[in-house]
């Protein structure tokens, strides 16, 4: 009987690389919980109306080397293909100039302003406090960013990072009480109690120049939660959740921080209108 070249043979895969896949996945699966809690506090305990964001194109570089027509790698073999193909293929994820590209947002908008951090499928008014849904949402979509949709009973205004961590410490030193404060890679985000439109107009009346840098998110906006991923970056907690009297995070009245935020925005960049 002919023998069949590397007929017998197994493949044995490399302990390091074993665990290193292990911890990857416990990294991922734990990330994952986290969202799912998250969304799930602000629904249940907190009564805030969340939605999950568009997220990411996950089958982009899929879909790029499909359009290109590049063939695929063997199923079974790591790094499969000729020397060239490996590198036509490290082209394509990072470009020409060896700058790894940033994935794209899963909307249809191949510019997205704010690639993941946005409502798409379901949109803003899906937004809901029932953890039905939100289960749901999140056991389908697990890598979703968190959305909260702002108005009532929580409502919030940003302006750019750097102006962010510098009020916020100026705030703290006159000892004034802060709710929840998000982190962006761009922007400070202090979550508020509900404002009206036309209160938010008789505050800014006072001043003689109100900065562009300054954005205000009340009923119809939203803005995003820790412990999202968007493009831009990680969100986190700048300032913690601390309980009020009802057991939800205590917020404090727009009156009390927007002179200060109003202050600290003339000297701050605008940045991108949209940019979270």
């Amino acid at each position: 009987m002919r023998e069949i070249l590397g007929s017998g043979r197994r493949f044995t895969w490399p302990l390091g690389l074993l665990k290193s896949l292990g911890r990857k996945r416990q990294d991922v699966d734990r990330d994952r919980s986290a969202l799912r809690e998250a969304a799930l506090t602000c629904a249940e305990q907190w009564h805030w109306p969340v939605l999950p964001g568009v997220g990411h194109d996950h089958d982009h570089a899929a879909g790029e080397a499909g359009r290109s027509g590049a063939p695929a790698a063997p199923a079974g073999r790591i790094g499969g293909g000729t020397r060239g193909d490996r590198r036509d293929r490290r082209d394509r994820r990072t470009g020409a100039s060896g700058e790894r590209r940033q994935r794209p947002c899963a909307c249809p908008r191949p510019d997205c302003a704010v690639p993941g951090a946005h409502p798409h499928d379901p949109g803003l008014l899906a937004a809901t406090t029932d953890h039905r849904m939100v289960q749901w949402w999140w056991t389908r979509r697990p890598d979703a960013p968190l959305l909260l949709a702002t108005g009532d009973p929580v409502s919030a205004v940003s302006l750019p990072a750097t102006a962010g961590a510098r009020v916020l410490e100026a705030l703290e030193d006159l000892g004034v009480r802060l709710g929840p404060v998000v982190a962006t890679p761009t922007r400070t985000v202090l979550l508020v109690a509900p404002y009206s439109m036309e209160e938010l107009g008789d505050l800014l009346s006072r001043h003689e120049w109100v900065p562009s840098s300054l954005r205000y998110h009340g009923t119809g906006g939203y803005v995003v939660l820790p412990p999202s991923r968007t493009g831009g970056g990680t969100v986190c907690w700048a300032r913690d959740p601390q309980p009020g009297a009802d057991g939800t995070p205590y917020l404090p009245d727009i009156a009390v921080i927007v002179d200060m935020l109003v202050a600290a925005g003339v000297s701050a960049p605008d940045g991108h209108r949209l940019s979270y």
